[in-house]
């Protein structure tokens, strides 16, 4: 079957969907004569490691020339663009009868973002720094005015450059610490490959020469003379650090670090005092910082502490001394500990903020008078302020579950700190904290132009039981007045991994589906840190099954206490959340009616196994190394959700993926779906829709990005609603 006919099958099929205003049924509406599925032409390819056999009929969708594909989608072969072509029509078709669905969920997500949104002001010497929208704009303008009023003068212009692009990412934009240049990193593709680009402000040039090659991450040095970036190689991964004069050009590149171990992540940055330029290098379990004095920005690098097995550390500096997050003698939720700057080595740490099992030490913001951390307690963050004096305070919220984030700043001799608070049913709220009164000064609160009342709503906190009896948290979001009955539609979101934790906050999008009667439940598996950094630990490398059974725990105790029911319940994650979609999937269909995987992680073995991808060494400790490491081998191929396929009742699923992906391949959703739909017995749809012009994160436009998580919540609800019992 060719695209035409797809979609003249689609267009048959839109004339169902009336049946999808909120209140009907899509039960009712099913198309006798349904769209038929693409079928995956089957290349066995047997591949042999460690001993260990294994055969995989898709490897044939990976295209050899993947590198230049992401650079260059158009390059793609031919028969993989024509099967994608053909998943994404099929999809289309399917989906037809909810596409007035999609646009009235699009239009209230929309309706919930002010159109003319700006940020708050930050303040830097004589400017105040801010970005804004302009009605209908999908991508921001950065501005700045004088600190203490006056005409606004435009930096970088987003929605200008963007336009006649199908993909416009600016990945970092910062000016000079003399605020005479404007340097931002721009992504063409969605493939991660970004160029640096320089503006003079004082005459509005773009200077020639851009940076090619970036990961996008670069800083200026502290007295505006020097631009510091990170190389991305051919293989997608941050290899190197280059130095150039700010007016200067590729010819006058100076490679300054280069790092030897392919596993390891690097980027550079200016710490809080702006007396040392820091290169940071690590993976999951180890690290390295190199500092560089600012009085002397062509200085080599002076290494802190080399690297050692399983030893963590960040560095920043105050005042006089430095201040190093570490995770050194056991303190595995971390600690602080203080070092002299003219010998920072671990020989010479002294703890300053002990480690306390259960109190996860996240980050710290320093200024010149206050050591800012903020911590994390069984799932809930605080924010603790100590002064020069080694007084403490935190600051205190009423609310029983809330989301905290430090925004930082550009002044280090400030007593202001700039906070976010938000909670489920609470929009964001901008802070601004006096460290020295303790007042509090309301810079901002969300607006939902559509409008929202948070008494309508409520949050609670629930806990499940896991199989070893560990109670696994779950944040729930529901209107009140919800019936617990089992009757009101359940969708659960869940991760579970690199130690990424699931916050409480709130969400214009996850409003379109609570409004409609849904539960909305945000699980958090052990292999985030919701819990401390053990929590992380106890899901990773041969723990990670830990993250799948803890799900399906937390699925089984909010059906139990009647928070939806198997045939009523939707599954949510992207990315690892996606891998988590995955063997869920395998372990307990029986579970979901529908299960969304957002660019999902399922080719576990495959990728793991391919050192030319850009994340496979960096990913060794948090899977482990199946080259390598039999063991290894064998507990990801025990769990890996494209391996472990075989005939179940599988729940419709909808798989999403991007062409110009570089952390999960396009070739994931694809190869998992080829095998999946032959191989569910439930007679429930599997579909794929991959974008053709998108990588990791999906569209970059504000609103284009909507669309797509119209799709995914108009599939769920059609999951539910359209009675899939048989082909």
């Amino acid at each position: 079957m060719d695209r035409r006919q797809f979609l003249t099958q689609a267009a048959a099929l839109s004339g169902l969907a009336s049946a999808l205003l909120p209140g009907n049924s899509m039960s009712a509406s099913r198309s006798k004569a349904l769209p038929m599925a693409p079928v995956a032409r089957k290349v066995p390819q047997t591949q042999t490691q460690l001993g260990r056999t294994r055969i995989d009929d898709y490897a044939w969708m990976k295209d050899d020339n993947w590198q230049k594909v992401l650079r260059d989608p158009s390059l793609i072969k031919p028969d993989v663009r024509d099967h994608l072509l053909a998943e994404n029509a099929y999809t289309k078709a399917m989906l037809a009868p909810t596409e007035a669905l999609q646009t009235t969920l699009f239009e209230e997500m929309k309706g919930r973002i002010k159109q003319d949104d700006a940020s708050v002001p930050m303040t830097d010497g004589p400017w105040a720094y801010a970005s804004r929208y302009q009605t209908g704009a999908q991508h921001p303008i950065h501005v700045r005015t004088p600190r203490n009023g006056g005409p606004e003068e435009i930096l970088l212009d987003e929605e200008a450059e963007s336009q006649g692009q199908g993909f416009y990412e600016v990945g970092a934009a910062r000016h000079a610490p003399n605020h005479k240049l404007y340097a931002w990193a721009v992504d063409n593709q969605g493939s991660e490959v970004y160029k640096i680009f320089i503006r003079d402000l004082a005459t509005g040039k773009v200077l020639a020469s851009p940076v090619e090659s970036s990961t996008g991450d670069f800083c200026f040095s502290p007295d505006s003379a020097w631009l510091f970036w990170t190389y991305r190689d051919d293989n997608g991964r941050p290899s190197k650090i280059y130095r150039r004069p700010v007016r200067g050009t590729s010819a006058d590149d100076v490679l300054i670090y280069d790092e030897p171990d392919e596993g390891f992540f690097i980027g550079v940055d200016t710490l809080s005092s702006d007396r040392y330029i820091a290169i940071s290098c690590g993976n999951q379990e180890t690290s390295e910082v190199l500092l560089i004095p600012a009085e002397d920005p062509t200085a080599k690098p002076r290494i802190v502490q080399s690297r050692e097995s399983g030893l963590r550390y960040e560095v920043d500096h105050w005042n006089d001394h430095f201040v190093i997050r570490t995770n050194a003698d056991g303190a595995v939720d971390w600690k602080l500990v203080t070092a002299p700057e003219a010998t920072p080595g671990r020989a010479h740490w002294q703890d300053w903020c002990p480690h306390q099992p259960g109190r996860l030490i996240v980050g710290t913001s320093i200024y010149k008078d206050y050591l800012v951390r903020l911590e994390k307690v069984d799932a809930l963050n605080r924010i603790v302020i100590t002064g020069r004096d080694g007084q403490e305070h935190d600051i205190a919220f009423d609310e029983a579950a809330f989301a905290l984030n430090l925004e930082g700043g550009f002044e280090y001799d400030t007593r202001t700190l700039r906070f976010v608070y938000t909670s489920m049913t609470t929009p964001r709220q901008w802070i601004d904290y006096d460290m020295a009164t303790g007042a509090r000064t309301l810079r901002k609160t969300q607006e939902v132009p559509s409008g929202h009342e948070p008494s309508q709503y409520e949050t609670r906190r629930l806990n499940a039981r896991a199989s070893d009896g560990t109670d696994v948290p779950i944040f729930v979001l529901m209107k009140k007045g919800t019936p617990l009955d089992g009757s009101a539609p359940l969708l659960l979101y869940g991760y579970g991994s690199y130690g990424i934790p699931m916050e409480p906050s709130f969400s214009i999008r996850n409003l379109s589906l609570v409004d409609r009667g849904w539960i909305w439940a945000t699980a958090c598996p052990r292999g985030g840190s919701e819990k401390g950094w053990s929590w992380f630990l106890e899901g990773r490398k041969f723990k990670k099954k830990n993250t799948f059974t803890d799900f399906i725990a937390c699925a089984e105790h909010l059906h139990g206490a009647g928070y939806g029911k198997p045939g009523n319940t939707v599954a949510y994650g992207g990315s690892a959340g996606g891998l988590l979609m995955g063997a869920i999937t395998n372990m307990r269909p029986d579970l979901f009616a529908g299960i969304i995987a957002a660019v999902p992680f399922v080719d576990v073995i495959n990728t793991m196994s391919d050192t030319s991808l850009p994340l496979t060494p960096p990913e060794w400790p948090e899977w482990g190394n199946p080259l390598q490491d039999a063991a290894a081998y064998d507990y990801i191929a025990s769990y890996s959700p494209y391996d472990n396929v075989a005939p179940r009742p599988y729940p419709a699923i909808l798989a999403t993926g991007g062409l110009s992906d570089p952390r999960v391949t396009y070739w994931e959703p694809e190869k998992w779906v080829a095998k999946l739909r032959p191989a569910s017995t439930s007679g429930k749809p599997v579909l794929l829709k991959i974008n053709m012009e998108a990588g990791h994160g999906g569209a970059s436009g504000r609103f284009d990005f909507l669309k797509e998580i119209a799709l995914d919540y108009a599939f769920a609800i059609w999951a539910i609603e359209s009675g899939w019992t048989s082909a």
